[in-house]
């Protein structure tokens, strides 16, 4: 790896951490991720987000992801459906001002697609007008109900993978041959910022620019990249980057730790974990590019 291809350039958008700060100066982010059986989708993002640097993190998820989540990622507070007293066979809800205390939201890893989950899904994009992240599950709920996306201009980050595009693409009336013109598309009527995730990995901004980023290796086509990506967009958010400069960092530590990864081990054998343990030279990479 090295400096070409606008490095340095992405890495001077990395702020140096201020020597006076605390937890509760560098962001508390909420991830909305994991339903029965998913846990290891809530875990993945967790860890991200809180190796982004935010200084909290909060994962709304299902009551059977407790244990196994507090085992793998002690740091992360949780907000289970058990906790709520909604009525709706413990409902998770977002009423009565829960999220004024989060600087950013991610939402979509492993929350599945039922009505239900849609309705909460609502409830967090009107309630609140913070920054957010939306992946996975709820980029499907997103396709089949796009009027979700008005609420969301302006402030948020897609990262559909090739097929997730598609589905988006055919919710929203856009053409389906070429996914880059469609991102684009998207970007701009919509006023998103859209990741969309493959090698090369593209971002399409609202004001119609659009960045493409070198790094990455095939690798990282495994089941949890894309959570520890939302993640780590989610917790840079948190801090209060601005949406287009959390979504290029986001996706250049990501692919920047993937090639760590990879230079370690076997493409074969790569996994989201491994993603994970590498995000520390990721951003001592940032940090050297920074320098030249």
């Amino acid at each position: 790896m090295n400096a070409e291809n606008g490095l340095p350039e992405i890495a001077s958008m990395l702020r140096p951490r201020p020597r006076d700060a605390h937890k509760g100066t560098m962001g508390h982010a909420l991830l909305y991720a994991g339903s029965r059986g998913m846990a290891g989708c809530a875990m993945l993002a967790a860890e991200a987000c809180l190796r982004s640097g935010a200084g909290k993190v909060s994962v709304m998820t299902d009551e059977a992801n407790r244990i196994p989540l507090h085992t793998a990622v002690p740091e992360a507070i949780l907000w289970t459906a058990a906790h709520e007293a909604t009525g709706r066979s413990g409902r998770l809800s977002t009423s009565s001002g829960r999220l004024a205390c989060y600087q950013s939201m991610g939402i979509g890893p492993g929350i599945g697609r039922s009505d239900e989950v849609a309705e909460v899904m609502q409830e967090m994009l009107l309630e609140s007008d913070m920054p957010l992240v939306v992946d996975a599950d709820a980029l499907h709920l997103l396709a089949t109900h796009p009027q979700m996306a008005e609420p969301m201009t302006g402030r948020s980050v897609l990262t559909p993978h090739v097929g997730e595009m598609r589905h988006l693409a055919q919710g929203f009336g856009l053409p389906t041959g070429d996914l880059g013109d469609s991102a684009c598309q998207l970007a701009t009527t919509y006023g998103l910022t859209v990741v969309l995730k493959g090698h090369p990995t593209q971002i399409f901004f609202p004001d119609g620019r659009s960045a493409s980023c070198p790094f990455g290796n095939p690798g990282m086509a495994t089941a949890g990249s894309g959570d520890v990506l939302t993640g780590l967009v989610a917790g840079l958010l948190a801090q209060g980057y601005p949406t287009a400069e959390a979504a290029m960092l986001g996706v250049w530590l990501h692919a920047i730790a993937g090639d760590y990864a990879a230079s370690e081990s076997e493409e074969e054998c790569m996994l989201a974990r491994d993603i994970l343990r590498h995000l520390p030279q990721a951003f001592r990479h940032l940090k050297n590019a920074a320098k030249m």
